[in-house]
């Protein structure tokens, strides 16, 4: 179940970055995280009497911090999406976001199989492939790397701050993560003065990326909750793949053999971690 989960959640997540990227080249960073972020809270709040758990301090405090830790990669990886190039900066920010769960769960004593590493191994492997692409070397895609890698480095806090509530929490860590996050980013858009009122005929596209990320969220949680987070947040971080494919079908992106070879590395590293599940 903790494959499916979290394969399921890099799917949502692929597809919700893929939304939230075209609302950033229609409106500005902060208006799309804070009305996609609203949009999320909503489908939370709907889903808590569905998957109940216990409101505690811990609960609430870890969601707190994660969600600061969330909100600032979220900024970031939508301002490098609006001047970078989609399928680059997804991967990158993933190999970033992965990396940091797993150097966490193995110093906090998780032992993997061995399959299961080399399906970990396979994984990163997959998203650095998939983001190969000529057509980034151009003027300010350096910057727009940089900034993708700082947002992997937030997400990645995401996932460990998210994994550290408890486990009878159920989804109200992700209510204290979306309250935090939404104030933080109100906040910073009061400060420097930006308006948060959505581009024309973007707000759809907004509460898409909104709800997608939160459905998202919740998969994540549940893996967590079932599996080990070394583990969990690998599978998660292949999301590049569904961002790259729709990238390719709606935006006209290309795909090079390269990036080709990265997503079929990226179903073998789901096959490898699914069988060690089970041996």
């Amino acid at each position: 179940m903790t494959v499916i989960l979290a394969t399921a959640c890099a799917v949502v997540y692929g597809t919700a970055d893929f939304f939230g990227g075209l609302a950033t080249r229609r409106s500005q960073v902060l208006s799309v995280v804070v009305l996609s972020q609203i949009a999320g809270l909503v489908l939370i709040l709907a889903l808590l009497p569905v998957l109940p758990g216990t409101a505690g301090a811990a609960a609430l405090s870890w969601g707190l911090a994660a969600g600061l830790s969330g909100a600032a990669g979220l900024v970031l990886f939508y301002r490098a999406l609006a001047t970078g190039v989609m399928s680059v900066v997804a991967p990158t920010t993933a190999v970033t976001s992965a990396a940091l769960p797993v150097v966490f769960g193995l110093a906090a004593g998780e032992r993997p199989a061995f399959w299961a590493l080399v399906g970990v191994a396979l994984a990163l492997c997959s998203v650095l492939l998939v983001s190969q692409d000529r057509s980034a070397e151009r003027r300010g895609s350096r910057a727009s790397v940089l900034t993708a890698l700082a947002a992997g480095a937030g997400f990645g806090g995401f996932f460990i701050l998210l994994a550290m509530a408890p486990d009878d929490a159920g989804l109200w860590p992700l209510v204290g993560a979306r309250v935090s996050s939404i104030t933080t980013v109100a906040l910073l858009a009061l400060v420097t003065r930006r308006a948060l009122r959505p581009g024309p005929g973007s707000l759809h596209i907004i509460v898409a990326a909104g709800v997608l990320d939160m459905a998202a969220n919740v998969l994540y949680l549940l893996a967590q909750q079932d599996g080990l987070l070394s583990l969990v947040a690998v599978l998660v971080s292949l999301y590049p793949a569904s961002t790259l494919l729709l990238a390719r079908q709606v935006l006209g992106e290309r795909l090079r053999g390269i990036q080709v070879a990265g997503v079929a590395c990226a179903l073998g590293a789901v096959a490898l971690i699914a069988v060690a599940q089970h041996l």
